[in-house]
C-alpha cells in the first residue's frame, strides 16, 4: 500500500440530521484542499481523509476502495455522487471532479455538485455560531479563496451571503466569525446533498470554481520564421 493511502484516517459519523431515504446511499469526494471522501447510507456516515496535502491521485483509488470496505457497502448500491467544485486549485480539483465523473457515469447516477466551503459553514453554524461564518481558504501566491454565509435556512442549508471570492492575504481584516479548514469535511458534503435532495434544492453547476487561470497556460501557436 502506498505512503498516501498508509496516511488515512477513517471514521464513521453518526448524523441524525443526515438521515437519507432508506434506498439513497451518497458517496462524497473533494479534493480541494487534501483528499476527502465520504459515503453515507441511512444515517450513517464513514468518511475518509487523507493528511498529504498533494497526492490526491495517488491516495483517492485507494481510498474510496477502504471506504466501501469500511462502510460495508458496495460501489454497486451508490445512487448519487457529490462532488466538491471548490473553490481549490487547479490540479486538485480537477482530479475529484474527474474521479466523481467518472464514478457516476459508470454506474449511471446522477453527479452532485456542491461547493465545499458550504460544508466547512455547516459544521460550524451547527455548533451555534449567530453572527454567520467567513469560510477563508489559502490559494497560495499570497491571495485566499473567501465565503461568507448568512446563516441556516430552513431546510438546514448554508445561506451563501458574499459568493466565492479572491482577497490579497495582506488586505484581510480578520472577524470573530472566520474560519480557516484544513480540509474540506466530505461527511458534511454528503448531509448537505441529502437535505437538499430532501427539500428539493438544487445544486451547483459541475464547472469548478476556480477563480483564477491555472499556473500552466496552453502554449500558443508556433511563431512563424520568415525567410
Amino acid at each position: 500500500m502506498s505512503d498516501a493511502v498508509d496516511r488515512v484516517a477513517f471514521e464513521v459519523i453518526d448524523l441524525q440530521s443526515a438521515a437519507s431515504a432508506p434506498d439513497q446511499v451518497l458517496l462524497a469526494i473533494d479534493t480541494a484542499l487534501g483528499t476527502s471522501v465520504a459515503l453515507g447510507a441511512a444515517g450513517r456516515v464513514v468518511q475518509a481523509t487523507s493528511a498529504d496535502p498533494l497526492r490526491h491521485a495517488e491516495a483517492i483509488g485507494g481510498m474510496l476502495a477502504g471506504l466501501f470496505e469500511a462502510a460495508g457497502v458496495s460501489p454497486s448500491e451508490v445512487t448519487g455522487v457529490v462532488v466538491g467544485i471548490g473553490p481549490g486549485p487547479f490540479t486538485g480539483l480537477r482530479v475529484g471532479i474527474a474521479a466523481a465523473h467518472a464514478f457516476a457515469l459508470g454506474r449511471g447516477v446522477p453527479l452532485l455538485p456542491l461547493q465545499g466551503h458550504e460544508a466547512v459553514a455547516l459544521e460550524v453554524l451547527e455548533r451555534g455560531a449567530s453572527a454567520g461564518v467567513r469560510v477563508i481558504q489559502d490559494a497560495k501566491r499570497r491571495e485566499l479563496f473567501v465565503t461568507e454565509y448568512r446563516g441556516l435556512d430552513w431546510a438546514g442549508v448554508p445561506e451563501r451571503a458574499v459568493d466565492p471570492h479572491l482577497v490579497p492575504r495582506d488586505r484581510l481584516e480578520p472577524t470573530a466569525a472566520d474560519v480557516w479548514p484544513e480540509r474540506i469535511p466530505a461527511g458534511r458534503l454528503v448531509e448537505l446533498a441529502s437535505r437538499r435532495l430532501a427539500a428539493g434544492h438544487g445544486f451547483e453547476s459541475d464547472r469548478a470554481v476556480y477563480l483564477r487561470a491555472p499556473d500552466v497556460a496552453q502554449p500558443g501557436a508556433p511563431k512563424r520564421v520568415s525567410t
